[in-house]
């Protein structure tokens, strides 16, 4: 089924629809948790199940270029959603005329009313409408009156941390691309289009590389990092360098990929990134002869990490 981005598109009715509703930026556990519980609710009243997203995420909207980068933008976001295996996707747009909708006329005239939901699955922190004033209590109170039921999904929790886009943001952003992996359940991944770079790759150092100019906002700390690389639906083993280039002194950052046993033109191609493990910082080397050693041996350490 299409995503639905505009309420006036409705033109059915929805059977039995059980809903959950967020930002759901990163799609992790904690997210899917509630996907499940949605598809079980659904599942056990012959219903459908629905998801209600938001594009732009609300706090680009409200605190414009004071937000935390995202981890999905929406295009990943609704890839992941639609892979968890939910029935109905909407992804509604999101306006300062949409944030100033109250909680109750959004749960009346929107989830009641055109929705027409049953049950809804929400997180235990869950908060919405103008202001943040509608809350659990409301749901819960408005549910009796309306006739549809409330789940509240607790904390999830993977080694004693909470999974949370928070946590998620901070371990990536520290390096920690492992343990990140356990909370989105996925390994962190950017994306972006092929583009020229310095040429010195192949040239000067014979490690020719892929110079992505970056989608995504979140970028994993500076360093090397053994990755997997999606091409035009191949995966490819491979060893990003995030950073600066401090031997060449060149000041702008830079996402640069050696694509290992990979041979072909990937100018202007879009890839994308799966971050698998850190290996070192970035570092200042005295000649190109000593960084061409390291990047041997990068090369190699990776490929025992992959192969393993």
């Amino acid at each position: 089924m299409p995503v639905i981005s505009d309420l006036e598109q409705i033109n059915q009715t929805f059977r039995n629809p059980v809903l959950t509703i967020g930002n759901f930026d990163g799609v992790h556990k904690g997210h899917l948790s509630l996907f499940d519980l949605t598809k079980k609710r659904a599942a056990a009243i012959n219903g459908q199940s629905v998801v209600i997203t938001f594009d732009p995420h609300p706090i680009k909207v409200m605190k414009p270029g004071n937000g935390p980068p995202l981890i999905t933008l929406t295009e990943q976001k609704l890839e992941l959603i639609t892979a968890a295996g939910m029935d109905i996707i909407f992804c509604l747009p999101f306006t300062r005329q949409f944030a100033s909708i109250s909680a109750q006329d959004f749960i009346q005239d929107i989830l009641v009313n055109k929705i027409g939901i049953k049950e809804i699955v929400v997180g235990y922190d869950y908060s919405f409408g103008a202001r943040r004033e509608g809350g659990i209590e409301l749901l819960e109170r408005m549910g009796k009156a309306l006739h549809f039921q409330v789940h509240v999904v607790p904390p999830v929790y993977v080694e004693n941390i909470l999974v949370s886009s928070t946590s998620i943001r901070t371990l990536v952003q520290e390096g920690k691309l492992h343990e990140a992996k356990k909370l989105l359940g996925r390994d962190y991944q950017v994306g972006g289009t092929v583009v020229k770079g310095k040429n010195r790759g192949g040239r000067l150092l014979g490690y020719p590389t892929a110079n992505l100019a970056l989608i995504d906002e979140l970028v994993p700390k500076k360093g090397v990092y053994v990755v997997k690389v999606l091409v035009e639906g191949r995966t490819y083993d491979g060893v990003t360098n995030v950073g600066y280039n401090p031997t060449f002194g060149d000041g702008a950052l830079s996402v640069e990929t050696h694509i290992l046993n990979f041979q072909g033109n990937l100018l202007g191609k879009q890839i994308r990134i799966k971050f698998i493990e850190r290996l070192r910082d970035e570092k200042t080397f005295r000649s190109v002869e000593d960084l061409v050693a390291q990047i041997e041996r990068d090369i190699v350490q990776a490929t025992e990490i992959l192969t393993a």
